[in-house]
């Protein structure tokens, strides 16, 4: 299926004007640290151990987490969090979580993780539609009035950026803001001066916009192609709960916020998205879902992106079958292809031993719509070009040209292991079949 060859180059030159598009790369370390989860904690019955392993296991570095079931006593205490951080390298993003409003308890508590190296970011609100707010007394949220949820998210912006140990980390906005019933401005990260909100213009909530997109939405609930790569498009395009209902035009009252053009370059996270198994979802298309979500949201212009759930919850009612792993620990195919990927593109240099990032000239012959690319480079300058497709049934034939042959490359397959499936020397052209995962062409560049 896939053999090096030196065909196809010249011919497409001989058609017209060179066919060969200029490629920066991305660092690899960004797209594996936009990697995280959304997990439940000792609290809710998942022990602190297993929860390291599966993080471990699967190559996480963040996990979303915050201030609800905190306390000194436990099973959930400060140490918990940052014991996890200790045996896994991994990040947290500190919230508010479902409906607290103790800014006091946030801050002070997001001090201990900054100070032991395992804060990534704070976080608003999660989704005040479903969990309203009391704060400085009075209710918010849901269908009431949002300027409660509102004040709270200034003032938590505030709390963070006047902290001399805090202010350099990034605040993220609630969840959920196309909700609002009065148009208090939670759609802006700073409201701009005229825009007609309730809040005055100047106001800053926050430094990325959250979204909560699951590739599947009442507006978009079949099987199709390009499910993922839809669900992350910030345009008004996406059928989902996406950045264009929550920070363009909010879904449920129309307020304005950014334009088009805007939402391209707005900095933006995903704290929720992801899949959950069912008879038209089994669980190989699970796992290639959940995998192609990571790639597709930094492709699009995520810098972080958690997925529900790393294990099936077993203490509540209903979405149960949307985790990384089953109720007895064991490892789904989402897991395991999700661990291939994260060890194919490890990179093990030293932080400090970053290469400069380095452009090269490619052409991907045969790319549709339902193909997608993403140029990464490791520290030490060997190029990983992941090349997926999003279709339901089929396969695209492509071939990848290079402009100058590679010193040498591989090619992996995580739906398939962690060893290369073909070692090539200096092609200068290399078929490639795609379908409904990634494939990752590794070289090294000519000198």
């Amino acid at each position: 299926m896939l053999a090096a060859s030196g065909t196809g180059l010249a011919a497409s030159r001989i058609m017209g004007a060179s066919p060969f598009e200029t490629l920066r790369a991305r660092p690899t370390r960004s797209f594996l640290d936009s990697i995280g989860i959304v997990t439940t904690f000792p609290d809710r019955g998942q022990p602190l151990e297993k929860t390291i392993e599966m993080v471990r296991y699967c190559g996480f570095r963040w996990v979303r987490a915050g201030i609800e079931g905190l306390s000194t006593n436990g099973p959930n205490t400060i140490e918990t969090m940052i014991e996890l951080h200790r045996q896994t390298g991994a990040l947290l993003n500190w919230g508010l979580v479902s409906g607290s409003s103790d800014l006091e308890k946030l801050i002070e508590t997001g001090l201990v993780l900054a100070r032991n190296g395992a804060l990534l970011a704070f976080e608003g609100n999660n989704e005040p539609n479903n969990w309203g707010v009391t704060y400085q007394g009075q209710k918010g949220g849901g269908r009431a009035s949002w300027l409660p949820v509102a004040r709270l998210q200034r003032d938590l912006y505030s709390a963070v950026k006047t902290h001399p140990e805090l202010r350099d980390y990034p605040v993220w906005t609630i969840s959920e803001p196309g909700a609002q019933t009065d148009n208090v401005g939670l759609q802006f990260l700073e409201i701009p001066t005229g825009a007609g909100t309730l809040m005055p213009g100047g106001t800053c909530y926050a430094d990325f916009a959250n979204v909560h997109n699951y590739i599947y939405h009442s507006n978009s609930p079949g099987l199709a192609d390009n499910k993922v790569w839809d669900a992350a498009d910030p345009s008004r395009a996406s059928r989902v709960d996406g950045l264009f209902g929550n920070f363009g035009r909010t879904w449920r009252k129309g307020f304005r916020g950014y334009s088009d053009r805007e939402l391209e370059d707005l900095p933006r996270v995903t704290t929720e998205t992801g899949v959950k198994l069912s008879d038209k979802v089994p669980e190989t298309l699970h796992g290639l879902h959940l995998m192609n979500i990571y790639l597709a949201q930094f492709a699009r212009g995520y810098a972080h992106t958690s997925v529900y759930i790393l294990r099936d919850r077993t203490d509540e009612e209903g979405n149960q079958a949307f985790g990384f792993f089953a109720p007895d620990y064991s490892p789904r195919l989402a897991a395991q292809y999700l661990r291939n990927l994260t060890v194919i593109l490890a990179d093990a240099s030293p932080q400090a031993a970053n290469e400069a990032l380095r452009e090269v000239d490619l052409f991907l012959e045969g790319q549709t719509p339902v193909v997608h690319d993403l140029l990464l480079q490791r520290s030490d300058g060997v190029f990983q070009y992941v090349i997926w497709g999003e279709m339901l049934r089929g396969t695209t034939e492509t071939v990848l040209h290079f402009a100058r042959p590679p010193k040498s490359l591989r090619i992996f397959d995580p739906t398939v292991g962690t060893e290369p499936i073909q070692i090539a020397g200096q092609p200068e052209a290399v078929p490639l079949t795609l379908s409904d995962h990634p494939l990752i062409v590794q070289f090294a560049a000519p000198a």
